[in-house]
């Protein structure tokens, strides 16, 4: 691209992104910067009009709006996930796509352990009874009301060995776990040495954990026939999109008793509804929920700046760096 007045930058949702924590000097120093905190579907094209660089984190694109923004020249997704941008409309209206990967792993995979330690430990158990005064009532010195197994020796099954996978896999071996990966059905791999059927890790697995891109092959990928091939003493952990999981399935199991446990960091919605079955009584114990923020500490967002600014750099010099199209 060539040189010459300076581009215009809209960032359509830095509130996901900005909490006041982080420096914004890199994406300054590209261009005029206009900064929302959040954007509404209805002002996505409003607020787009004039700008040469869009940034977008969970703002929708459609291909619609897209046609409506002649000016518009790189779209920069402050996510690795491209499903909230029309790629394919972009491409015909010759509109660059950039996005992030790999800025989160560190994050993510220590949610995951996060995850995984408070299962293994039953740290809400113990946590609950010494906050409870059970301990207090105790004639012993340890409280041994809640007996808990190492994760030395267990299986890890993965689902999604991309660069978070992989890691994931390095830290469980270093617990002393033995690690399966998994194909995905419908999946092709170029080399598919090493990994198993998903039928096999889900039915050997102590912990399950899913770390795969949303796709129409992994779309409600764990429904009730493959949860009801998992141990009941097992552990299902969702890292990757809320949808490769049917929550209602997972629920119905839990309330079952036969599956030990489910821990997410995203839902099919979110926010969740207020009615959701992981809330309901007979299910809650046996969940772990945080607020899609396995990927969002300070260091983490700091990276996700750092690379879009290092994008939008990219494509004023002509290069290519983390582009999609």
């Amino acid at each position: 691209m060539a040189s010459g007045s300076p581009l215009s930058v809209v960032f359509l949702d830095a509130g996901t992104v900005d909490l006041g924590d982080v420096d914004l000097n890199p994406l300054k120093r590209q261009g005029r910067l206009m900064l929302y905190s959040d954007t509404s579907p209805e002002e996505v094209l409003s607020r787009s009009r004039g700008a040469s660089v869009l940034i977008t984190n969970k703002c929708v694109l459609h291909g619609s709006v897209l046609d409506r923004l002649p000016d518009l020249k790189l779209i920069c997704i402050a996510a690795t996930g491209s499903d909230n941008v029309d790629v394919k409309m972009a491409e015909q209206k010759g509109i660059a796509v950039a996005n992030v990967s790999d800025y989160s792993t560190p994050t993510v995979v220590e949610h995951t352990f996060m995850f995984i330690l408070a299962f293994a430990h039953r740290l809400l158990d113990q946590h609950r009874a010494a906050l409870e005064k059970v301990w207090s009532a105790s004639s012993h010195f340890a409280l041994f009301d809640y007996p808990f197994s190492d994760l030395d020796g267990k299986v890890l099954g993965i689902i999604g060995f991309g660069v978070i996978g992989k890691k994931v896999a390095a830290v469980a071996k270093a617990f002393g776990m033995q690690v399966l990966v998994a194909k995905i059905p419908g999946r092709k791999y170029a080399d598919a040495k090493g990994r198993l059927p998903l039928e096999k890790v889900l039915k050997e697995s102590d912990f399950v954990t899913l770390h795969c891109a949303l796709s129409p092959e992994t779309r409600s990928l764990i429904n009730t026939k493959r949860l009801n091939l998992m141990k009941k003493s097992a552990y299902l952990l969702n890292l990757a999109r809320g949808p490769i999981v049917n929550e209602w399935a997972v629920a119905e199991v839990l309330q079952a008793g036969r599956l030990a446990g489910y821990a997410t960091d995203v839902m099919e919605r979110e926010p969740p509804p207020a009615d959701h079955p992981f809330f309901q009584e007979q299910v809650r114990s046996k969940v772990l929920i945080t607020p899609h923020i396995a990927w969002a500490s300070r260091e983490s967002r700091q990276r996700l700046i750092d690379e879009i600014a290092a994008n939008i750099e990219a494509f004023k010099k002509g290069r290519k760096r983390n582009r999609l199209v």
